[in-house]
């Protein structure tokens, strides 16, 4: 099953709108500063096409405003509940984009990853047994094995016969 390809410009507006819808009526400034600070990480990933820094940066921003958004969402929905509001049906918009907002991260965490692939990114998760990421190194070459038709005869000027070399600085 091939995964849909969503348009990183797409992500980036609709997390943009339910963010200045979420932040309408009863959060904090710091829910609209984090929110548009990782947004603006996600206009940086669009500007530069082959950055996969932009990329995974917007990634990570996007899995900390997840667990940002938990907090501020437990903070302080009860508090304005139970507060005096202007508009009972203001509150009511503001939480569900809010809350919509938070539900569509994850999904949005996924296409970005997969955006991070395709731009050359070499992370790999591993979800069976414990959850670790590594870096795919078959292409390295280890240290301790090195081909002697390729290294000069005396890379490191060593005297012959156990003499001290000349010290070149």
């Amino acid at each position: 099953m091939e995964i849909p390809a969503i348009n990183l410009k797409a992500i980036v507006l609709v997390h943009w709108l339910l963010t200045v819808w979420g932040s309408m009526a009863w959060l904090p400034s710091s829910f609209p500063w984090g929110n548009f600070s990782v947004l603006a990480v996600g206009v940086w990933a669009i500007a530069q096409r082959d950055s996969i820094d932009a990329v995974l940066m917007f990634l990570v921003g996007m899995i900390l405003t997840i667990l940002t958004d938990i907090i501020h969402f437990g903070i302080y929905y009860d508090l304005t509940e139970s507060a005096l509001i202007r508009s009972k049906d203001l509150f009511h918009f503001s939480a569900g984009m809010a809350i919509l907002n938070l539900l569509l991260k994850p999904v949005s965490c996924f296409f970005v990853y997969q955006m991070y692939r395709e731009r050359g990114g070499d992370y790999n998760v591993n979800f069976a047994g414990f959850p670790s990421v590594s870096r795919n190194r078959d292409a390295y070459q280890s240290i301790d094995q090195q081909d002697e038709a390729s290294n000069p005869a005396n890379p490191f000027n060593q005297a012959e016969e156990g003499k001290p070399a000349a010290r070149t600085y």
